[in-house]
């Protein structure tokens, strides 16, 4: 499940994730942070990868390719700032190519 929360130039994407569920690989043109609120997670980063488990927060710069595995059900929060407010054309602004 995905919900959009948007303020002051700043989107969240909030998403709820079963165990075994996964967020493919992709890349935004920003910089952003991902915050796990619980359980855990394997992120994959550029191509290595690493064991999270929440509460945690993750840097994630622009370029890089990343994409996370439910280890547990989870709760992730991309937060990315941005003056777009449109959760139609969110993806279009944030996600490289």
């Amino acid at each position: 499940m995905i919900k959009h929360h948007f303020s002051a130039g700043v989107y969240v994407r909030e998403m709820t994730l079963a165990k075994e569920g996964e967020v493919l690989t992709h890349e935004h043109v920003y910089d952003h942070f991902g915050i796990l609120g619980a359980g855990s997670i394997i992120l994959e980063l550029d191509g290595e990868m690493s064991v999270h488990h929440g509460p945690c927060v993750v840097e994630i710069k622009a370029g890089k390719k990343h994409g996370i595995k439910a280890l547990t059900d989870i709760t992730w929060f991309c937060v990315h700032a941005t003056d777009v407010a449109d959760p139609e054309k969110i993806d279009e602004v944030l996600i490289k190519g």
